[in-house]
């Protein structure tokens, strides 16, 4: 059964800056789902849409046989939503909030403490803490337990892990894995191209379109060019000379390296390579051959459809 069918729709801002474009998707129940793309892509606003805070100006939109629309209200009972910026209330502790929440949606703490014990343990040594003073990680935490606490049937998570350090996003993605396992459905969007490789499926999201939906390692099975990587002395000079490069390729910097994919022939295709980065004077590292990630197979889509 789908958990969310999304068909059609579009949005636009000041009736001329297009959010989103015809999006079409199917999120089938219980899985994590996953919508990445860069900022300004559109996530947000189909976000905001689907946890119905924002009308669509055309389209359909259904969670479980239930308009978003016209039956918002039932919708809202189902649903856990965690937008990109903490939205709890900072003067409150964390025990407040989670009390808070679990009466505004006629709950209980402890009629759902199997669900959110796992994240509970983490945070309730600071739960006499006011929420503002959390650090970033355990603020997700917290909205999160707040987001749960009445046993969604889908969850909403906007970007959670933006500005949290590289430990605690791993955590909150095994957290996220825990949660799957009570058949609760999540629908996660984010910038970071290697938390995708965590979905089930992921929808490529760039100017408002949809530019791809597959599992993880389809989308990279289905990378066309073959990838190299090189470290460059001058990143910038290098970008710039590439730009000449006679060969059918897209690059892109990476850090100090330079990714590169060809279309050709590489027999030939390399020996020309090495030999116009020194006619052009780019010293460089060795060049490797690597396996795309999900990000390489984001922008050669997005690179090759221009």
């Amino acid at each position: 059964m789908s958990a969310i069918n999304i068909r059609g729709v579009n949005k636009t801002y000041d009736g001329k800056t297009a959010a989103l474009k015809d999006i079409t998707l199917e999120v089938e129940e219980g899985e994590v789902f996953g919508l990445v793309g860069p900022d300004g892509a559109g996530k947000s606003s189909l976000f905001n849409i689907l946890t119905t805070l924002l009308l669509p100006d055309g389209g359909e939109i259904s969670l479980f046989g239930m308009d978003v629309i016209r039956d918002y209200k039932s919708v809202r009972q189902v649903i856990g939503y965690l937008p990109g910026t903490f939205s709890l209330y900072p003067d409150l502790s964390v025990q407040e909030n989670l009390d808070f929440f679990a009466v505004m949606y006629k709950s209980s703490i402890e009629e759902n403490m199997a669900l959110i014990e796992p994240i509970w343990k983490q945070i309730s040594p600071f739960k006499d803490r006011k929420a503002g003073k959390l650090s970033g990680g355990m603020k997700q935490k917290l909205a999160l337990c707040c987001a749960l606490i009445h046993r969604p049937r889908v969850l909403f998570l906007d970007e959670p892990t933006t500005g949290v350090d590289p430990v605690s996003r791993k955590e909150f993605w095994d957290i996220l894995k825990s949660i799957r396992s009570q058949n609760i459905t999540v629908m996660v969007s984010t910038p970071y191209m290697d938390e995708a490789t965590r979905c089930d499926r992921i929808a490529l999201i760039q100017n408002g379109k949809i530019i791809g939906v597959n599992p993880p390692q389809t989308i990279i099975d289905q990378f066309k060019g073959k990838l190299y990587t090189f470290q460059s002395d001058d990143i910038f000079s290098l970008m710039q000379v590439l730009e000449k490069c006679p060969l059918d390729c897209n690059y892109y910097p990476y850090g100090e390296h330079c990714h590169i994919a060809f279309y050709e022939d590489m027999d030939t295709a390399m020996p020309a390579f090495k030999q116009f980065l020194a006619e052009h004077n780019q010293s460089h590292g060795e060049i490797q051959a690597i396996q795309p990630s999900v990000e390489d197979c984001f922008i050669e889509i997005v690179q090759r459809n221009n």
